[in-house]
Formats: C-alpha cells, structure tokens, sequence
C-alpha cells in the first residue's frame, strides 16, 4: 500500500506544509495541479484532513463551515449565467432572512440559472427565473440580484411573517420605499404580488430583528386601532433614555416586547423583569412579552395576545396615568 505524503502522514490537520490551500475552499482541478489526485483526496476526506463542499470543492477541516464559505465554493464551479438569489442574496447584502432553522444547520444556497438550466447539487435549491440585466450586481465575482429585486423576491416567496422582515430589513439597508412601491406592478400576475404590495405598504426601517417585523403584522392583523410604533424609548427622571420597547403605542403607553433566546436567556431573567417592572410601576406601561412560540408557533397566538393587552392598556389609560402623576412623576 503506498504510503501517505509526509505532510499529512501523522497530521491532525493540515498546515502551511500542504500543497493545499488551508484556509479557503479549493477544486477538484486545483488539487490536481498540484499532486493531489483523487486517490489521495478520498484518503484525506477519509482521515479527517478534508472534507467535501458540493461536488469537485473541498475545504480544509479546520476552516469553519459557514454560508459566505458555501457561496465561496459555489462560485467555484457554477457556470456564469447562475445568479444568487433569495436568502442568500439577502444575507450577501447583510439582511438576516435566513429560516430560523439556520441556527442549527446551516440552510441551502439559492442558486437560480437565467437560462433553462437547473443546477442539480446538495445544499442547493435551484431553478430558472427570469431576471433583467438591472436585477443582478457582482459581490465579490459572485452574480447576486440587487437588493431591490431581492426585497421584492422575498416579499412575494417567503411565509407573509418572515417577507416583512425581509422588507423592513431592506429597507433599513437604505432601499427607498418609493423604489420598492415603483417596481411591484412588474410582478403582476407573478405570485406573491398582492402580499408584496400589501407588506410593502408596512414596511418600516425601525425593526431591529424578524421577530420584531413578524410581531408587528401580528399587531396590524389584531385589528388594533392605532398603528405601531416602533423602538420607543422611555426615559429616566432626568430625561434622558433609559429603555426601548420594541412595539407598541406611546399615546396607551402599550408595548410588546420579543424575548429570543440569543439575548434573553436564563443570565439576563433578573435584568429582563427589573426592565419590566420598571416601566410597568414607574412609568405606567402595560407590557406584554412575546416568546418564539407566541410569534411562530402553530397557533400564532401573539395577536389575540396584544389585540386583548391594548384593549385593556386604552380602559385603564386615564386612571393609571393620574396615579402616576399623584406620585409625582414627570
């Protein structure tokens, strides 16, 4: 049997010593030029060495898997008339509407062919679409529609809850409403279009993450009354701002707040309830807060929840205010 090469003989992984780039992803014919035929490629896949992207691409174990990488080695081996689209466009321009299962397992790259071609790899969901000379831009030698044509995708294809998200968060971007309104009449008939116009019609800039975007049609669908406002802020005695509520209605004092896991989890439970307990004793707001599964969940409950809270916030508003004020406070 012959022997491994000394550089990755007794290796754990590989280093500067490998004829291999050790820290971007690689094809098959790049390994070839230089010495590593397939033969030896299996036997480093096989040992931990390597491992395998999509087909003819590979990666040095250590590099850390991750979506820019997986769009990296697409490029590699994709014909040029292949043009990242949807989510993956959406996360390239640095807009989060990735499905939420993306924090366990990294989701597949949208991949979309301006001919009649249809790429068929793991991890890639692909098709045809057609797409203008004015939709697709170059990130970084990789073709991707423009964050205008990927706003108005994603407001047309994705769950209505997770598309305003992906509205608001190009509109935070800095795509103006007005582009956004003037290019939805170019979609008709196409599906999705009356969601489209319906969400771009909500869109707003001022929601910081998804869950805020989806609790905020969660309000409009509530048939609440007033229209919600988002990152209120409340300020401490001496005026200046202490807290924001993510959504709510400052002429109530009403807010609803998300708690995720990522930034509410069992170290912040003190600071969280000392957060709402201050702004429900001393500055009289009526707060209720939302979990992933109220937003989410099969029986999306977040809207019975807040259409019942500023029901209740708009009967007490008077007498919680003139409490309030007996205390002495501004």
């Amino acid at each position: 049997m012959q022997r491994l090469p000394i550089w990755c003989r007794d290796a754990v992984l590989l280093d500067g010593t490998a004829p291999l780039p050790v820290d971007r992803p690689f094809t098959s014919h790049e390994a070839d030029a230089a010495g590593v035929p397939p033969s030896l490629r299996r036997k480093l896949v096989a040992n931990g060495l390597l491992r395998p992207m999509v087909r003819g691409v590979f990666v040095a174990t250590q590099v850390p898997d991750s979506l820019r990488l997986r769009v990296v080695a697409v490029a590699l081996v994709t014909p040029p008339h292949v043009v990242v689209v949807d989510r993956t466009a959406a996360w390239i321009h640095g807009v989060d509407a990735l499905p939420r299962s993306a924090i366990h397992e990294m989701p597949s790259l949208d991949l979309y062919s301006r001919s009649a071609s249809r790429m068929r790899r793991a991890g890639v969901s692909s098709g045809t679409r057609h797409l203008t000379g004015a939709d697709i831009e170059d990130a970084g030698g990789v073709a991707v529609t423009t964050a205008l044509r990927t706003a108005c995708d994603l407001g047309r294809l994705l769950w209505r809850y997770d598309a305003l998200a992906a509205i608001d968060g190009f509109l935070r971007l800095g795509v103006a409403r007005e582009q956004l309104f003037g290019e939805i009449d170019r979609f008709k008939g196409h599906r999705g279009v009356v969601q489209l116009r319906r969400l771009a019609a909500l869109g707003d800039p001022g929601a910081e993450s998804p869950p805020e975007s989806a609790l905020r049609l969660h309000w409009h669908e509530a048939d609440i009354p007033a229209w919600p406002t988002t990152q209120i802020w409340v300020h401490a005695d001496d005026g200046t701002p202490k807290f924001r509520i993510d959504v709510g209605d400052p002429e109530v004092r009403f807010g609803g707040e998300y708690f995720g896991e990522e930034f509410h989890g069992e170290d912040d439970e003190a600071s969280d309830e000392d957060r709402l307990r201050w702004l429900r004793k001393r500055r009289a707001w009526v707060m209720e807060v939302f979990t992933k599964s109220d937003v989410y969940g099969p029986d999306l409950a977040a809207g019975d929840r807040l259409h019942q809270g500023y029901l209740a916030a708009r009967s007490t508003t008077g007498l919680r205010r003139r409490t309030y004020v007996d205390l002495g406070r501004p």
